[in-house]
């Protein structure tokens, strides 16, 4: 097997596990779990695994002052991005919020050429153009509340203004070394949370049967350890351009799935919507060179 086509294999896992998560994020909603609680144990869970995966790899630990905007990446940007994504699903169709999470590129262009001061051009602005187009007509073919349609675009704003700023912060630092670390910020977040609300009189709901834990169990090991090591493996292997042209993948996943599994149907508008945004992701993936090409699952 050469290493490019094991690259697109990684690659391809890596999709496929980021985007069944909203299908594992509604069962275990209606199992009765409740945002916060979904999220801390994602996180937790994930983490342990990740630390256990850097002793293993013996990774170091960076200094400090590089370890503190880290760990603000995850405990600020990755919980604010996954707390949208999951309240969205309980607002509006899986499929739905997938198509509106990847608006991402866009705004990661547009943020890129305000504070990074990156060039953009005319065919990133003709992107730019076709992606929103292909977003009205997603949502205006969309089965979905406007709370859940608001809170599917910022959970893209949040994710494009975390790989910004993480272009920036992690340069220098080994990529499990920065995932572990924002996991872990992101964890210790989330049990404040659980536990202030648990402290105010609303704790957080946890599942109330076996499959409900399968699935929490699901979205940390599969849809976020497997997703994220899948994809740095990959990515040297593939290439930058070519790893986001592939990643393009996850919302189709999570169409088909919902779909499949959770009888969501797409209308021939949102159909044609969501061409339009994955057009326009890939032509963004081969025309731009700036950090939306590295971005990393979610």
């Amino acid at each position: 097997m050469s290493s490019r086509l094991a690259g697109a294999l990684l690659i391809a896992l890596s999709a496929v596990a980021f985007g069944s998560m909203a299908i594992f994020g509604v069962w275990a909603q209606d199992d009765g779990t409740s945002t916060p609680a979904l999220i801390l144990v994602r996180f937790t869970l994930a983490s342990a695994v990740l630390v256990a995966v850097m002793r293993a790899r013996r990774v170091p630990l960076p200094p400090v002052r590089q370890v503190l905007p880290v760990a603000a990446m995850g405990g600020i940007g990755y919980v604010g991005q996954s707390y949208c994504y999951f309240l969205a699903l309980e607002h509006a169709q899986a499929s739905l919020v997938a198509l509106l999470l990847y608006l991402f590129p866009a705004f990661v262009a547009i943020l890129a050429a305000v504070f990074l001061r990156e060039r953009i051009g005319l065919v990133t602005c003709v992107a730019l153009v076709v992606a929103l187009s292909g977003t009205a007509l997603v949502v205006g073919g969309g089965s979905g509340r406007p709370l859940g349609i608001a809170l599917g675009i910022g959970a893209a704003v949040i994710y494009s203004v975390y790989i910004t700023v993480g272009s920036v912060v992690t340069r220098g630092i080994d990529t499990i070394a920065v995932t572990t670390i924002v996991c872990v910020a992101a964890a210790v977040v989330c049990g404040v949370v659980v536990a202030v609300l648990g402290v105010s009189g609303h704790p957080a709901a946890f599942p109330a049967s076996a499959s409900g834990w399968a699935s929490l169990v699901a979205i940390a090991g599969f849809c976020t350890v497997v997703a994220i090591i899948a994809f740095f493996a990959g990515l040297p292997l593939l290439g930058p351009t070519s790893t986001s042209v592939l990643s393009t993948l996850e919302p189709v996943v999570t169409v088909v799935l919902a779909t499949w599994l959770l009888s969501e149907s797409l209308t021939g508008v949102q159909a044609v919507g969501g061409a339009l945004v994955l057009g326009a992701v890939v032509w963004l993936a081969v025309s731009h060179t700036g950090p939306a090409e590295t971005a990393t699952p979610v």
